[in-house]
């Protein structure tokens, strides 16, 4: 059992800490607006770990592949939801290099405008490739039939509290007043990437179908 959950614990730690949708974009709301607004976010992309765990641990794998189209509507409606937030981003990006701004002025960016950060992170979660990728294959390899009720009640707790607790490090971290003013220098390129970087996730999404 605790060879189980040591397996799990690392394998998901892994899979947060590589960069994806959710890491890019608990970082930029924390460096571009605050830290409250960036856990406004990691709280609406634990909302979207509850639900991805949930729905794995009664089998999402399986699921999938008896309803085919489902994971092709996933993967489609996914990719136009990244696809879309790229497009904000350098817009936003084109917009401040056409009208660059004062250094020491706050920066807006339309990816965390104020009071939509919980929707918006519960949104991206849902349609991140990586968690659909991660909880209909990997995570369901160890929660087979013969794992016991009670463990698949520990594994969900671990997963939520596993993902709410990097997430916090990481919005603690970019919201740092040194962080924030790095950003506010090179805003324009750094939405720009972001926005380049979504907009790939969700058109590869969208092709890989």
């Amino acid at each position: 059992m605790l060879a189980l959950f040591l397996t799990v614990a690392a394998v998901h730690l892994v899979a947060l800490m590589s960069p994806g949708p959710d890491f890019f974009f608990v970082s930029q709301t924390a460096a571009s607006r605050s830290r409250k607004e960036a856990m406004m976010g990691v709280l609406g992309i634990t909302l979207g770990i509850v639900i991805w765990a949930g729905v794995a641990l009664m089998g999402l794998h399986l699921i999938l592949q008896k309803m085919a189209w489902l994971h092709e509507v996933i993967m489609v409606c996914g990719g136009i939801y990244l696809t879309w937030l790229g497009w904000q981003l350098m817009r936003a990006a084109r917009r401040q290099h056409l009208q660059p701004v004062a250094e020491d002025a706050e920066v807006q960016v339309e990816l965390a405008k104020k009071g939509h950060s919980f929707l918006k992170g519960f949104l991206t979660n849902l349609s991140n490739p990586k968690a659909v990728i991660y909880f209909g294959s990997v995570f369901s390899l160890f929660v087979g039939d013969d794992v016991a009720a009670d463990a698949r009640w520990g594994l969900f707790v671990l997963i939520i509290s596993e993902t709410f607790a990097w997430f916090t490090l990481v919005a603690a971290v970019f919201a740092l007043p040194w962080m924030r003013r790095q950003y506010q220098r090179m805003a324009k390129w750094i939405d720009g990437m972001a926005g380049v970087l979504f907009a790939g996730f969700g058109i590869h999404l969208i092709l890989s179908r």
